[in-house]
Protein backbone atom coordinates (compact mmCIF):
# COMPACT_ATOMS: atom_id res chain seq x y z
CA UNK A 1 0.00 0.00 0.00
CA UNK A 2 3.23 2.65 1.02
CA UNK A 3 3.15 3.07 -3.19
CA UNK A 4 -0.75 3.60 -3.80
CA UNK A 5 -1.74 6.73 -4.16
CA UNK A 6 -5.46 7.02 -2.78
CA UNK A 7 -8.09 9.92 -3.53
CA UNK A 8 -11.08 10.55 -1.29
CA UNK A 9 -13.75 12.42 -2.98
CA UNK A 10 -15.80 14.52 -0.90
CA UNK A 11 -12.80 14.21 1.88
CA UNK A 12 -13.57 17.44 3.88
CA UNK A 13 -17.14 15.58 4.46
CA UNK A 14 -18.45 13.60 7.35
CA UNK A 15 -17.93 9.92 5.99
CA UNK A 16 -14.76 10.89 3.88
CA UNK A 17 -12.98 12.83 6.87
CA UNK A 18 -13.34 9.05 8.89
CA UNK A 19 -12.30 7.51 5.58
CA UNK A 20 -9.16 9.42 5.63
CA UNK A 21 -8.61 9.11 8.88
CA UNK A 22 -9.25 5.24 8.57
CA UNK A 23 -6.68 5.52 5.75
CA UNK A 24 -3.91 6.96 7.77
CA UNK A 25 -4.24 4.39 10.97
CA UNK A 26 -3.68 1.78 8.08
CA UNK A 27 -0.44 2.95 6.97
CA UNK A 28 -1.52 4.53 3.47
CA UNK A 29 1.16 6.80 2.79
CA UNK A 30 -0.34 8.75 -0.13
CA UNK A 31 -3.79 10.42 0.48
CA UNK A 32 -5.33 13.23 -1.37
CA UNK A 33 -8.53 14.66 0.13
CA UNK A 34 -10.44 16.53 -1.97
CA UNK A 35 -13.67 18.79 -1.16
CA UNK A 36 -15.56 22.00 -2.42
CA UNK A 37 -15.16 23.38 0.62
CA UNK A 38 -12.53 25.74 2.06
CA UNK A 39 -10.68 23.41 4.24
CA UNK A 40 -11.60 25.24 7.45
CA UNK A 41 -14.64 24.08 6.88
CA UNK A 42 -13.60 20.31 6.68
CA UNK A 43 -14.54 18.38 9.37
CA UNK A 44 -11.42 16.71 9.58
CA UNK A 45 -8.11 18.03 8.44
CA UNK A 46 -4.57 16.50 8.41
CA UNK A 47 -1.75 18.17 7.54
CA UNK A 48 -0.07 15.11 6.25
CA UNK A 49 -2.60 14.52 3.66
CA UNK A 50 -2.61 16.30 0.53
CA UNK A 51 -5.54 18.62 0.80
CA UNK A 52 -7.21 20.02 -2.62
CA UNK A 53 -9.97 22.09 -2.77
CA UNK A 54 -11.84 22.12 -6.04
CA UNK A 55 -15.28 21.84 -7.40
CA UNK A 56 -15.68 18.27 -9.12
CA UNK A 57 -18.49 18.78 -11.01
CA UNK A 58 -16.08 20.23 -13.41
CA UNK A 59 -14.35 18.03 -15.81
CA UNK A 60 -11.03 19.62 -15.41
CA UNK A 61 -11.48 19.52 -11.49
CA UNK A 62 -11.75 15.85 -11.60
CA UNK A 63 -8.75 15.28 -13.77
CA UNK A 64 -6.70 17.32 -11.32
CA UNK A 65 -8.03 15.86 -8.51
CA UNK A 66 -7.62 11.84 -10.10
CA UNK A 67 -3.65 12.51 -11.41
CA UNK A 68 -1.68 9.67 -10.46
CA UNK A 69 -4.09 7.86 -8.38
CA UNK A 70 -4.85 4.39 -8.90
CA UNK A 71 -7.66 3.90 -6.34
CA UNK A 72 -11.02 6.45 -5.60
CA UNK A 73 -13.56 6.75 -3.41
CA UNK A 74 -16.10 8.86 -4.11
CA UNK A 75 -18.20 10.12 -1.24
CA UNK A 76 -18.58 13.42 -3.10
CA UNK A 77 -22.45 14.68 -3.20
CA UNK A 78 -24.43 18.07 -2.95
CA UNK A 79 -26.89 16.31 0.30
CA UNK A 80 -28.13 15.96 3.49
CA UNK A 81 -31.10 15.16 5.98
CA UNK A 82 -34.44 14.74 4.45
CA UNK A 83 -35.42 17.81 4.97
CA UNK A 84 -32.49 19.03 2.84
CA UNK A 85 -32.77 16.16 0.05
CA UNK A 86 -36.57 16.87 -0.39
CA UNK A 87 -36.07 20.72 -0.91
CA UNK A 88 -32.63 20.72 -3.34
CA UNK A 89 -33.70 18.30 -5.62
CA UNK A 90 -31.97 19.88 -8.54
CA UNK A 91 -29.10 20.28 -6.71
CA UNK A 92 -28.85 16.86 -5.67
CA UNK A 93 -29.03 15.51 -9.42
CA UNK A 94 -26.33 18.10 -10.44
CA UNK A 95 -24.02 15.64 -8.41
CA UNK A 96 -24.28 13.18 -10.94
CA UNK A 97 -21.92 15.43 -12.92
CA UNK A 98 -19.02 14.28 -10.24
CA UNK A 99 -19.71 10.77 -10.49
CA UNK A 100 -19.53 11.12 -14.24
CA UNK A 101 -16.47 13.21 -14.52
CA UNK A 102 -14.75 11.31 -11.89
CA UNK A 103 -15.26 7.48 -14.05
CA UNK A 104 -13.97 9.50 -16.89
CA UNK A 105 -11.07 10.54 -14.69
CA UNK A 106 -10.38 7.44 -13.76
CA UNK A 107 -10.55 5.81 -17.15
CA UNK A 108 -8.15 8.26 -18.64
CA UNK A 109 -5.60 7.95 -15.63
CA UNK A 110 -6.15 4.13 -15.39
CA UNK A 111 -6.78 4.00 -12.14
CA UNK A 112 -7.50 0.70 -10.24
CA UNK A 113 -9.96 0.72 -8.31
CA UNK A 114 -13.30 2.81 -7.64
CA UNK A 115 -15.66 2.71 -5.26
CA UNK A 116 -19.01 4.67 -5.21
CA UNK A 117 -21.33 5.37 -2.33
CA UNK A 118 -24.87 4.88 -3.64
CA UNK A 119 -28.06 5.35 -0.94
CA UNK A 120 -30.99 3.37 0.24
CA UNK A 121 -32.77 5.93 -1.25
CA UNK A 122 -32.26 4.24 -4.51
CA UNK A 123 -35.13 1.65 -3.43
CA UNK A 124 -38.76 1.68 -4.86
CA UNK A 125 -41.14 3.66 -2.76
CA UNK A 126 -43.74 0.90 -3.16
CA UNK A 127 -42.27 -1.39 -0.69
CA UNK A 128 -41.13 1.59 1.51
CA UNK A 129 -44.86 2.28 2.50
CA UNK A 130 -45.10 0.51 6.38
CA UNK A 131 -43.57 1.16 9.05
CA UNK A 132 -42.99 -2.76 9.51
CA UNK A 133 -41.40 -2.86 6.06
CA UNK A 134 -40.07 -5.53 4.83
CA UNK A 135 -36.39 -5.09 5.03
CA UNK A 136 -34.97 -4.22 1.35
CA UNK A 137 -32.88 -6.74 -0.46
CA UNK A 138 -30.89 -5.68 -3.90
CA UNK A 139 -33.32 -6.44 -6.02
CA UNK A 140 -35.74 -4.34 -4.59
CA UNK A 141 -34.73 -0.87 -6.66
CA UNK A 142 -36.50 -2.46 -9.41
CA UNK A 143 -39.10 -1.59 -11.04
CA UNK A 144 -37.61 1.42 -10.34
CA UNK A 145 -39.16 4.57 -8.37
CA UNK A 146 -36.30 6.12 -6.39
CA UNK A 147 -36.49 8.87 -3.87
CA UNK A 148 -37.27 12.05 -6.37
CA UNK A 149 -34.24 13.86 -7.31
CA UNK A 150 -31.40 12.70 -4.70
CA UNK A 151 -32.53 8.60 -5.21
CA UNK A 152 -32.29 9.43 -8.91
CA UNK A 153 -29.08 10.67 -9.08
CA UNK A 154 -27.26 7.71 -6.81
CA UNK A 155 -29.58 5.07 -9.07
CA UNK A 156 -28.30 6.76 -12.61
CA UNK A 157 -24.77 6.61 -10.93
CA UNK A 158 -24.94 3.19 -10.25
CA UNK A 159 -25.43 2.61 -14.04
CA UNK A 160 -22.95 4.59 -14.71
CA UNK A 161 -20.08 2.20 -12.49
CA UNK A 162 -21.43 -0.27 -13.89
CA UNK A 163 -21.18 0.94 -17.64
CA UNK A 164 -17.53 2.14 -17.19
CA UNK A 165 -16.39 -1.56 -15.65
CA UNK A 166 -18.24 -3.24 -18.64
CA UNK A 167 -16.51 -0.92 -21.69
CA UNK A 168 -13.56 0.08 -20.23
CA UNK A 169 -12.34 -2.15 -17.59
CA UNK A 170 -12.34 0.17 -14.62
CA UNK A 171 -12.93 -2.07 -11.51
CA UNK A 172 -15.89 -0.38 -10.31
CA UNK A 173 -17.79 -1.37 -6.45
CA UNK A 174 -20.80 0.38 -5.61
CA UNK A 175 -22.13 0.52 -1.68
CA UNK A 176 -25.87 1.71 -0.75
CA UNK A 177 -25.83 3.16 2.15
CA UNK A 178 -28.50 3.00 4.94
CA UNK A 179 -28.19 6.47 7.00
CA UNK A 180 -24.88 6.39 8.98
CA UNK A 181 -24.25 8.37 11.92
CA UNK A 182 -21.44 9.34 14.07
CA UNK A 183 -18.98 11.57 15.72
CA UNK A 184 -17.77 14.52 13.23
CA UNK A 185 -20.86 14.92 11.22
CA UNK A 186 -23.01 17.97 10.97
CA UNK A 187 -25.42 18.43 13.65
CA UNK A 188 -27.45 21.85 13.09
CA UNK A 189 -27.90 23.99 9.89
CA UNK A 190 -30.99 22.29 8.29
CA UNK A 191 -28.40 19.14 6.58
CA UNK A 192 -28.05 16.69 9.55
CA UNK A 193 -30.03 13.57 9.53
CA UNK A 194 -32.27 12.25 12.16
CA UNK A 195 -29.84 10.94 15.03
CA UNK A 196 -27.53 14.11 15.18
CA UNK A 197 -30.65 15.97 14.96
CA UNK A 198 -32.21 14.12 17.96
CA UNK A 199 -29.25 14.70 19.84
CA UNK A 200 -28.63 18.21 19.48
CA UNK A 201 -32.77 19.03 20.02
CA UNK A 202 -32.25 16.90 23.14
CA UNK A 203 -29.37 18.59 24.28
CA UNK A 204 -30.84 22.40 23.72
CA UNK A 205 -33.95 21.21 25.30
CA UNK A 206 -31.58 20.05 28.31
CA UNK A 207 -29.96 23.00 28.00
CA UNK A 208 -32.45 25.72 27.49
CA UNK A 209 -34.90 24.26 30.70
CA UNK A 210 -37.67 24.18 27.57
CA UNK A 211 -38.44 20.72 28.00
CA UNK A 212 -40.19 19.87 24.95
CA UNK A 213 -38.79 18.44 21.09
CA UNK A 214 -40.49 18.73 17.80
CA UNK A 215 -40.52 15.69 16.08
CA UNK A 216 -40.98 15.75 12.03
CA UNK A 217 -43.86 13.30 10.96
CA UNK A 218 -45.73 11.23 13.70
CA UNK A 219 -43.08 9.70 14.08
CA UNK A 220 -44.36 6.20 13.92
CA UNK A 221 -41.41 6.12 10.55
CA UNK A 222 -39.12 3.57 10.96
CA UNK A 223 -35.51 3.42 9.95
CA UNK A 224 -32.03 1.87 10.29
CA UNK A 225 -28.88 3.32 11.33
CA UNK A 226 -25.63 2.39 10.85
CA UNK A 227 -22.37 3.30 12.76
CA UNK A 228 -19.68 5.30 11.11
CA UNK A 229 -17.13 2.16 11.79
CA UNK A 230 -19.71 -0.29 9.86
CA UNK A 231 -19.56 1.52 7.31
CA UNK A 232 -15.90 2.16 6.90
CA UNK A 233 -15.15 -1.37 7.61
CA UNK A 234 -18.00 -2.94 5.06
CA UNK A 235 -16.35 -0.22 2.09
CA UNK A 236 -12.64 -1.57 2.72
CA UNK A 237 -14.45 -5.12 2.18
CA UNK A 238 -16.34 -4.01 -1.06
CA UNK A 239 -13.71 -1.94 -2.54
CA UNK A 240 -11.14 -4.97 -2.36
CA UNK A 241 -13.54 -7.59 -3.05
CA UNK A 242 -14.50 -9.42 -6.10
CA UNK A 243 -18.81 -8.16 -6.01
CA UNK A 244 -19.58 -5.92 -8.50
CA UNK A 245 -23.09 -5.73 -8.00
CA UNK A 246 -24.48 -2.93 -5.50
CA UNK A 247 -24.66 -4.10 -1.76
CA UNK A 248 -26.71 -2.86 1.07
CA UNK A 249 -24.85 -1.17 3.73
CA UNK A 250 -26.36 -0.46 6.95
CA UNK A 251 -27.55 -2.07 9.68
CA UNK A 252 -30.43 -4.44 10.10
CA UNK A 253 -31.37 -2.87 13.67
CA UNK A 254 -35.18 -0.85 12.79
CA UNK A 255 -36.34 1.41 15.30
CA UNK A 256 -39.08 4.21 14.54
CA UNK A 257 -38.16 7.73 15.31
CA UNK A 258 -39.90 7.37 18.56
CA UNK A 259 -37.61 4.85 19.74
CA UNK A 260 -34.74 7.27 18.17
CA UNK A 261 -35.98 9.78 20.74
CA UNK A 262 -36.17 7.46 23.91
CA UNK A 263 -32.75 6.23 23.18
CA UNK A 264 -31.14 9.88 22.97
CA UNK A 265 -33.30 10.81 26.32
CA UNK A 266 -32.23 7.61 28.29
CA UNK A 267 -28.52 9.19 26.88
CA UNK A 268 -29.28 12.88 28.10
CA UNK A 269 -31.25 11.41 31.59
CA UNK A 270 -34.37 13.58 30.65
CA UNK A 271 -37.71 13.19 29.51
CA UNK A 272 -39.67 15.79 27.12
CA UNK A 273 -43.03 16.25 26.16
CA UNK A 274 -43.47 15.31 21.76
CA UNK A 275 -44.91 17.75 19.64
CA UNK A 276 -45.35 16.43 15.97
CA UNK A 277 -44.87 18.56 13.00
CA UNK A 278 -46.79 16.42 10.25
CA UNK A 279 -46.32 18.64 7.87
CA UNK A 280 -42.34 18.55 7.71
CA UNK A 281 -40.43 16.47 5.39
CA UNK A 282 -40.78 12.73 7.13
CA UNK A 283 -39.92 10.49 4.04
CA UNK A 284 -40.69 7.25 3.29
CA UNK A 285 -42.93 4.93 6.14
CA UNK A 286 -40.11 2.08 6.79
CA UNK A 287 -36.55 1.59 5.42
CA UNK A 288 -34.61 -1.74 7.06
CA UNK A 289 -31.58 -3.10 5.16
CA UNK A 290 -31.45 -6.79 4.18
CA UNK A 291 -27.87 -7.79 4.84
CA UNK A 292 -28.13 -11.55 3.74
CA UNK A 293 -26.49 -10.94 0.82
CA UNK A 294 -23.24 -8.87 2.09
CA UNK A 295 -23.40 -11.37 4.92
CA UNK A 296 -23.05 -14.20 2.00
CA UNK A 297 -20.73 -12.31 0.21
CA UNK A 298 -17.76 -11.51 3.16
CA UNK A 299 -19.38 -13.32 5.99
CA UNK A 300 -19.66 -10.41 7.67
CA UNK A 301 -22.62 -7.21 8.57
CA UNK A 302 -22.88 -3.95 10.31
CA UNK A 303 -23.07 -4.60 14.34
CA UNK A 304 -22.72 -1.72 16.29
CA UNK A 305 -25.38 -1.63 18.34
CA UNK A 306 -27.33 1.85 18.04
CA UNK A 307 -27.72 2.69 21.95
CA UNK A 308 -23.81 2.61 22.01
CA UNK A 309 -23.28 4.65 18.59
CA UNK A 310 -25.81 7.00 19.83
CA UNK A 311 -24.15 7.17 22.96
CA UNK A 312 -20.88 8.56 21.27
CA UNK A 313 -22.81 10.40 19.21
CA UNK A 314 -24.15 12.15 21.73
CA UNK A 315 -20.96 12.89 23.98
CA UNK A 316 -19.33 14.07 21.01
CA UNK A 317 -22.34 16.83 19.85
CA UNK A 318 -22.38 18.06 23.54
CA UNK A 319 -19.54 18.77 23.73
CA UNK A 320 -19.25 20.59 20.45
CA UNK A 321 -22.56 22.44 20.96
CA UNK A 322 -21.23 23.44 24.92
CA UNK A 323 -18.19 24.52 23.11
CA UNK A 324 -19.34 26.35 20.48
CA UNK A 325 -22.77 28.23 22.48
CA UNK A 326 -20.11 28.50 25.81
CA UNK A 327 -22.53 26.64 27.98
CA UNK A 328 -25.55 28.37 27.19
CA UNK A 329 -28.71 27.29 24.48
CA UNK A 330 -28.19 28.08 21.04
CA UNK A 331 -30.16 30.88 19.97
CA UNK A 332 -34.10 30.64 18.77
CA UNK A 333 -34.18 30.20 15.09
CA UNK A 334 -32.45 28.20 12.59
CA UNK A 335 -28.41 28.51 12.35
CA UNK A 336 -27.07 29.23 8.76
CA UNK A 337 -27.47 26.20 6.30
CA UNK A 338 -24.42 23.85 6.25
CA UNK A 339 -22.74 25.03 9.71
CA UNK A 340 -21.13 22.72 11.39
CA UNK A 341 -17.73 22.02 13.66
CA UNK A 342 -14.63 21.49 12.56
CA UNK A 343 -11.72 19.23 13.47
CA UNK A 344 -7.76 19.98 12.30
CA UNK A 345 -5.55 16.71 13.31
CA UNK A 346 -1.60 16.80 13.11
CA UNK A 347 0.05 13.65 11.75
CA UNK A 348 1.01 11.11 14.12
Amino acid sequence: MSDTVVMVAGGGGFIGGHLVAELRRRGVKHIRAVDIKPQDQWYQCFDDVENLQVDLREKESCHIACDGVSEIYNLAADMGGMGFIENNKASCMLSSLINTHLLMAARDVGAQRFFYASSACVYAADKQTDENVTALKESDAYPAMPEDGYGWEKLFAEHMCRHFREDFGLRTRVARFHNVYGPHGTWEGGREKAPAAMCRKVIDAKVSGDHTIEIWGDGKQTRSFMYIDDCLKGVDLLIHGDVIEPLNLGSNELVSINQLVDIVEGIAGITLKRSYNLDAPKGVNGRNSDNARIKQCFGWEPSTRLQDGMELTYRWIYDEYMRKYKGKAAPRGEAPLGAHVRKTARAA
